[in-house]
């Protein structure tokens, strides 16, 4: 299973909507919360060149948003 990882802010309805998927299918992750943590929040704008949140990292692979679809092609839920 690839290593997930969550960008998040406490308001955002989005990624709690993922966390909830997450857990649904038993998939570990790392939250960031980039609200308080500037260093992470640079982090994910490298990373997606986003500044909205959830960026998902999946194994290396980016998410910007909760894409149902391409996070279960990604982590194999059918």
């Amino acid at each position: 299973m690839p290593e997930v990882k969550i960008y998040t802010t406490p308001p955002c309805v989005y990624c709690k909507m993922a966390k909830a998927y997450f857990k649904e299918n038993s998939i570990e992750y790392k939250e960031v919360d980039v609200a308080s943590d500037l260093k992470a929040r640079q982090e994910m704008i490298e990373k997606s060149g986003q500044i909205g949140v959830p960026v998902i990292d999946v194994g290396g692979k980016i998410v910007v948003g909760f894409d149902k679809g391409r996070l279960s092609d990604l982590l194999g839920i059918k």
